[in-house]
């Protein structure tokens, strides 16, 4: 293939550069890329300790340098050091007043010209510099100039036509699936060309084909038309965040489009009642896996980066909650069900203000009660 994604570049410990940098306007590569390198060296225990991001337009080299030359926290021998600008926004004008930003002090390149002459052992050092950067970039340039033993450069351009259809092709051989190119080209034409956009797409695809390798444009129509599906994608996103403007901005929609209330409803009564099952069987002691099998019995374990994301969410969310709150919330959506069945009351500011508690709740897991409760009460 023509496009090789650095997400899925193979993470082999002993052939890892001290540092990489990353320059251009596809940050979400850099993005893959970390996070594999994050699944590959560092346990999730760890990862509040031993995993550091910076934003230079804030933070100053001598003191990124210095965490990168510090130990490791015992829990993980590697250490994880981002460091990221942005040169420029949407319209391409500068991201903040400081046209500077990012750019390096003769200070600066002595302490990091002397860092990558030794660099720490089990130390990455990831630069990431967002915007429509060239490789006449002082940042790029500078680095540049460092020895590719030390230091690897990608141009992170955004994809077109074939190198996208590359990506694309890679992405799903990942999640161990295959497209016509029909298929490629209707998804191409549904989403563009936003990889952020287009891994969630393949998510949901990977889901709706189940064991079956092959995806025809039919499904691309059945999952990907922007006109279907958003009910259950994004508000459970933004349910398993606590994310109330996304579940407001959502519903708001739902309404406007004349979704089913009873659809909105299933959607979240399937959520709470996954929520309470995990809930209850961890009180148990039952394993996690075993739980997240149950509960999502259609997410594979080889659909890496799915399987961790949605592990992770759930049991955010579960270790975030008690079992008080979240029988409360299953109670609330109980009400409200009965509440429209027999007295006919509107459902939307119901459902809102469902939201909006239990959102409050999972930022603030310390306090207790039921929006509906109180404001029915």
């Amino acid at each position: 293939m023509g496009f090789a994604d650095p997400s899925l570049r193979e993470i082999n410990p002993n052939e890892l550069a001290a540092g990489y940098v990353f320059y251009g306007e596809e940050d979400y590569l850099a993005e893959g890329f970390i996070q594999r390198l994050k699944q590959a060296l560092i346990s999730p225990e760890a990862e509040g300790f031993n995993v550091e991001r910076f934003d230079l337009a804030v933070a100053r080299w001598p003191e990124i340098i210095d965490t990168a030359r510090t130990a490791p926290f015992f829990l993980s021998p590697w250490r994880l050091v981002v460091a990221k600008v942005v040169e420029k926004d949407r319209d391409g004008k500068p991201a903040k007043e400081d046209k500077e930003i990012g750019r390096l002090s003769s200070l600066d390149e002595k302490i990091i010209r002397e860092y990558f002459r030794s660099p720490a052992s089990r130390t990455i050092l990831v630069v990431v510099i967002k915007g429509r950067v060239k490789k006449t970039h002082p940042l790029v340039k500078f680095f540049g100039t460092l020895t590719r033993h030390a230091v690897v450069l990608q141009d992170v351009k955004p994809l077109r036509e074939e190198p996208l259809r590359d990506w694309m092709k890679q992405r799903l051989s990942a999640l161990g699936k295959a497209a016509t190119f029909d298929a490629l080209l209707r998804l191409e034409e549904l989403v563009g060309s936003d990889l952020r956009r287009l891994d969630r797409e393949f998510e949901k695809i990977a889901l709706y084909v189940g064991d079956r390798k092959s995806i025809d444009i039919q499904d691309i129509i059945d999952v990907c038309d922007r006109t279907k599906g958003f009910l259950d994608w994004d508000l459970t996103d933004a349910l398993k965040r606590g994310d109330r403007r996304l579940a407001l901005l959502t519903l708001n929609r739902a309404f406007r489009e004349g979704e089913e209330p009873e659809n909105i409803m299933r959607e979240l009564a399937k959520f709470f009642r996954d929520l309470l099952l995990a809930k209850l069987w961890l009180a148990e002691g039952r394993g996690r896996k075993e739980i997240f099998a149950f509960v999502k019995p259609q997410i594979k374990e080889n659909y890496v980066k799915l399987y961790a994301d949605e592990f992770r969410a759930l049991f955010s969310v579960a270790d975030r909650l008690s079992l008080a709150e979240i029988s409360a919330s299953v109670r609330d959506l109980e009400r409200i069900d009965r509440s429209i069945k027999t007295t006919g009351d509107t459902i939307e500011p119901l459902i809102e203000r469902f939201v909006v508690e239990y959102c409050r709740r999972l930022q603030r897991p310390g306090e207790r009660g039921g929006a509906i409760s109180k404001a029915r009460g």
